[in-house]
């Protein structure tokens, strides 16, 4: 689905159909796992430790862009947003990825414990621990330009759609902790020259990101009322699975795939 078509004119309210109920609901949100980009042969081959060294370090250097565009998602979803409520909770991914430090300069309150580098900076590290200068990777000279459509295109969706459904999108969260569970339980075995240091990034993704689902899928079922509301949810988190698929495509066809 590209991004025209998901920006389309809303289906009606309510087309008369029953809806599901809330539990009904969630487990359709939760069936769309079976297309997370878990199961692409790219993303496979480098949690069954078949991944050479130049394909760990494209696929860093590569989703390292999708990792700066998540907190700029999530603006957006926030000025979009007219819900206080929401927006207090939602700034928690912000400072998650972005990184924060309470204080000023100099300010003797300011000090480790005020302080958090954010997951941008915990990407990083996991591509020097892989081999990749930070100079490479923050001036983005290995990114694909499939990779950055795709990734473009997520945050033009957030900055577009009505802010509920760039919630919606953002459900893809509901999968992640098990890719990452995936990627610390194989990768110091089959890829012990990376160091552990590196790695900090899915330590701190397997706590962060099921407190995001609670608050993500929580408005997704108050929001999508009607059958054709959750249906409209259905479509918009296949649209986001669609996006980290094509990216594992992109790496695929570019780096190979090794079986």
């Amino acid at each position: 689905m590209i991004l025209s078509d998901i920006l389309k004119e809303a289906p009606a309210l309510d087309d008369g159909r029953p809806a599901w109920s809330r539990e009904e609901f969630e487990q359709q949100l939760r069936i769309k796992g079976e297309s997370y980009h878990i199961f692409h042969p790219f993303n496979v081959m480098l949690n069954t430790g078949k991944a050479t060294p130049e394909q760990i370090r494209g696929w860093v250097a590569n989703r390292f862009y999708y990792q700066i565009a998540i907190p700029v998602k999530d603006a957006a979803i926030m000025a979009n947003c007219p819900d206080r409520e929401v927006r207090r909770g939602w700034v928690q991914r912000i400072l998650d990825h972005d990184g924060f430090e309470y204080g000023l300069p100099g300010d003797a309150n300011a000090g480790e414990k005020w302080k958090d580098e954010g997951g941008i900076e915990a990407w990083i590290r996991l591509g020097l621990a892989t081999g990749l200068t930070r100079e490479e990777i923050v001036d983005l000279r290995h990114v694909l330009p499939s990779v950055r459509f795709a990734v473009d295109a997520y945050v033009n969706f957030a900055r577009k759609a009505p802010w509920q459904e760039a919630v919606c999108s953002s459900l893809t969260e509901l999968f992640a902790p098990i890719i990452h569970k995936q990627r610390l339980a194989t990768w110091p075995e089959h890829y012990p020259w990376i160091e552990s240091a590196g790695l900090q990034y899915f330590r701190n993704r397997t706590s962060q990101a099921p407190r995001d689902v609670l608050q993500g899928l929580a408005l997704t079922l108050d929001h999508f009322k009607t059958r054709a509301q959750q249906d409209r949810a259905l479509e918009i988190l296949k649209f986001k699975l669609d996006i980290l698929w094509v990216m594992n495509d992109a790496m695929g066809q570019h780096y190979g795939v090794r079986t």
